[in-house]
């Protein structure tokens, strides 16, 4: 059996190109605080409610993401990924991630790392080291992303990088 001793994964987003930032809160997620059992795979595993405001100018979309750096394979963990989010939208309830059918307008999921298109809660490995759950909303110069559902989460983020006005950061912990 193997140890996943490891380093503490830096926080991936400042090693992005910059944007600006707005705001993201959420009834569901504290900042830097462990997730309710509503966000953990095997207690609820339900996206949390997330709102944002302050988003740049020329926003035309949003994509919504959370993603795991702590997770111990050198891509790290997502959790989720949805896709052209009308720019209009400035709130997802809690469960919002559910399917396809519970996100507003035209958007969709991508398949997360578990391989299901919407939400997964957190699962670290049992005993592993404290994991940092980043729920990211990314403002989209563009109505949309230019993907289908059928595209990974790296292409995603890769599309993102040369589309992404803006970026709210919140994230939560979580531990066995």
């Amino acid at each position: 059996m193997s140890s996943l001793d490891r380093p503490v994964t830096p926080d991936p987003y400042p090693l992005l190109p910059g944007v600006p930032s707005f705001t993201v809160i959420s009834t569901d997620v504290t900042d830097g605080q462990p997730l309710k059992d509503d966000q953990v795979n095997a207690l609820g595993d339900t996206s949390p409610q997330l709102s944002w405001s302050g988003a740049p100018e020329g926003t035309e979309s949003y994509v919504i993401t959370c993603f795991d750096p702590d997770a111990p394979v050198v891509s790290g963990f997502w959790h989720w990924v949805a896709v052209d989010v009308p720019a209009d939208v400035t709130e997802l309830a809690a469960g919002a991630g559910a399917s396809d059918e519970t996100l507003p307008g035209g958007a969709f999921h991508v398949r997360n790392d578990g391989g299901a298109k919407g939400f997964m809660g957190a699962a670290p490995p049992e005993g592993d080291q404290l994991h940092r759950y980043f729920f990211v909303v990314h403002a989209v110069g563009a109505p949309t992303l230019g993907v289908d559902g059928d595209a990974s989460p790296a292409v995603v983020g890769f599309n993102l990088a040369f589309k992404t006005l803006g970026r709210a950061v919140i994230h939560g912990t979580y531990a066995h």
